[in-house]
């Protein structure tokens, strides 16, 4: 919203002329016709908004997690708002938003993607934002059964165990350099993950490459900046038209033009990754990697592979780096519950390094994953879906054409739900009043036939991660580094990046 109220200081006279003119017209259309509408006597609660803008102005700060939750309180699990011209039904319980994502799925399959997401995702050409489709069933099969599958994972394990073996030694080399300093947890774990997104997307890992239509040779820095910040950013970037369609015809040019670069960029950048692998194809000297199983449907455009395959490096590379960070955060927090995770793992493995082998029999471990979950949803609300015929959910009635927003901060900070929410607390799941299958009840994956196709990916990366990082060394906050933990772009990233001092265990 802060994008609208610097637009309308910016706009020139008679640009505003035209919107207030627009908005006149719908106003007019709203109180002539809104009396011949079938008033339905059971929809959910509406929070008060202002005429035409709805609630926008109470959404000013990119954190409407926080303040859906917030409302909750008052007007109760399920609720109205008005986002300009559009109603936005949102989820606030575990309960409701299982029945959406499971028993209701059929009203509610469909995508709803801001203009931003729209341009960035090629219009919907990924597992994750295309619409419950024939193309959706298809690609989602190809990355379940050729990456992200129990199968899959089984076959790319060399690829994470080099991944590890890749941290620790540059942890040893950072610790040994400057032994008393604090280290930058995110650059050392950022910097292996895209690497082995890139693997796993590309069959190789990639130093630099030189991009034609740049006219410039980029750097594995310039390569996560351009397929990973800049699209994480261009995300949440805000054009006010998408809450009043019947004003698509007023430009908003400086928004434009920075969400096309972005799109641009990624999109040049990922077509010079892709016609590299093709050549090396060409000279019998390509790998196994999701990319040439794609091109061996021989169906699929060049905008769906390049949408398709910037999918695994974004994912792999961002929600899986948000977990873990957090996690370390709250052990390093906590270093008595640091201490019971060192204790199990030297319990279960002794004088031996920590392996996949050995994650079924950490308990604890499995605790601490699923309440970083819960505590810091990577995805607080999942991405917003279109009712296309009308629906009951909670007992209420919902009208087509509404959207559903799925607030799974709210769900996993819910004190009805949860003992003091507000707490990381990963011995709640063993205390027995869980049962085993409450460690999903977070639904951080989703559930129903939209759940998140690489959970099992990011489980192993995560959990074998943690316990090598604990097994062979004591972690401690930087002085003045417990409170912080605001957050940025459209996951729940750390606004400030971990900065933790690490000693090696005895």
């Amino acid at each position: 919203m802060d994008a609208f109220i610097g637009f309308l200081q910016n706009t020139q006279p008679v640009v505003l002329l035209s919107m207030a003119v627009g908005l006149l017209i719908a106003g007019v259309f709203v109180v002539v016709f809104h009396g011949r509408r079938h008033l339905r006597s059971n929809e959910p609660p509406a929070v008060p908004g202002l005429p035409l803008i709805g609630n926008l102005l109470q959404l000013k700060e990119k954190k409407p997690h926080q303040t859906f939750a917030k409302w909750a309180e008052k007007y109760g699990p399920i609720y109205s708002i008005k986002t300009g011209a559009s109603k936005l039904i949102v989820l606030n319980s575990t309960q409701v938003a299982k029945e959406a994502m499971v028993a209701k799925f059929s009203s509610i399959s469909t995508r709803k993607l801001s203009k931003a997401l729209t341009i960035l995702t090629c219009d919907k050409k990924m597992v994750a934002t295309s619409d419950y489709d024939d193309f959706h069933k298809l690609v989602k099969r190809c990355i379940i059964t050729n990456l992200l599958g129990a199968g899959a994972q089984k076959q790319l394990r060399g690829h994470r165990d080099v991944m590890v073996s890749n941290m620790i030694e540059n942890l040893e080399t950072t610790i040994k350099e400057n032994p008393s300093g604090a280290v930058n947890f995110r650059d050392l774990f950022k910097d292996e993950l895209f690497r082995l997104a890139l693997k796993e997307a590309l069959g190789q890992d990639i130093e630099s490459i030189y991009v034609p239509e740049l006219g410039k040779e980029l750097t594995k820095k310039d390569l996560y900046n351009v397929l990973v910040v800049d699209p994480m950013t261009g995300a949440i970037e805000v054009d006010w038209r998408d809450f009043f369609p019947y004003l698509r015809w007023v430009p908003n040019s400086k928004w434009e033009e920075k969400i096309q670069r972005m799109a641009s960029n990624k999109y040049v950048v990922m077509k010079a990754l892709i016609n590299e692998h093709k050549r090396r194809i060409q000279h019998g000297e390509g790998t196994n990697s999701y990319l040439k199983h794609l091109l061996s449907l021989e169906t699929l455009t060049e905008e769906h592979l390049i949408s398709l395959v910037w999918e695994v490096i974004i994912e792999a590379s961002d929600t899986t780096a948000v977990i873990t960070e957090w996690a370390m955060y709250q052990l390093a927090k906590n270093p008595d519950r640091q201490d019971r995770l060192y204790d199990e793992i030297k319990e279960v493995c002794g004088t031996e390094k920590v392996t996949e082998e050995h994650l079924p029999q950490l308990h604890y471990l499995n605790c601490v994953f699923h309440e970083t979950l819960r505590r810091h949803s990577p995805v607080p609300i999942v991405p917003l879906r279109f009712v296309h015929e009308d629906t009951q959910l909670g007992g209420f009635d919902i009208p087509a054409e509404a959207e559903i927003a799925i607030n799974l901060y709210a769900c996993n900070m819910n004190k009805e739900e949860w003992a003091e929410p507000d707490e990381w607390r990963p011995e709640r799941f063993l205390e027995g009043t869980h049962e085993f299958s409450d460690l999903y009840k977070t639904m951080a994956f989703g559930a129903g036939k939209r759940a998140c196709a690489g959970s099992i990916q990011a489980m192993l990366i995560t959990c074998i991660s943690i316990a090598r990082f604990v097994q062979g060394y004591g972690w401690r906050l930087v002085e003045g580094d417990e409170d912080k933990v605001d957050t940025v772009q459209l996951t729940a990233q750390r606004l400030q990046p971990l900065c933790v001092y690490v000693k090696p265990r005895k």
